[in-house]
């Protein structure tokens, strides 16, 4: 079965820290680039990260470039975000999701080129 499982949300203080995971399974990991969107309550979705697996090229939107890492453990299939100095307005649904297009796809917001996504994780900053 083709899919991204997410875990890892949760509920946590500002400038406290979280890790969040997305396992694949089903497809061909190193020819994709996995991204993490997410959508707080009210607003639009954004992407905010990405990693190209056969280059390991990442890519971070301007609010959470310096706070986010984003790495991938190959043999496990996994894509992990870091998220530390979390703030109240990190406030969303963390979904990832995967292309075999570039990051362009995630950065552009190209939906037509998503392949597979996850199902989300909640993580909430409290303030």
């Amino acid at each position: 079965e083709v899919q991204l499982v997410e875990s890892g949300g949760g509920l946590v203080q500002a400038g406290g820290s979280l890790r969040l995971s997305c396992a694949a399974s089903g497809f061909s990991f190193g020819d994709y680039a996995i991204g993490w969107f997410r959508q707080a309550p009210g607003k639009e979705r954004e992407g905010i990260s990405c990693i190209s697996i056969s280059n390991g090229k990442t890519y971070y939107a301007d609010p959470v470039k310096g706070r986010f890492t984003i790495s991938s453990d190959n043999a496990k299939n996994t894509v992990f975000l870091q998220m530390n100095g979390l703030k109240p307005a990190d406030t969303a649904v963390y979904s990832c999701a995967a292309t075999p297009f570039t990051c362009a796809a995630i950065t552009t917001l190209s939906y037509r080129y998503i392949e597979v996504w996850g199902q989300g994780t909640l993580v909430t900053v409290s303030s």
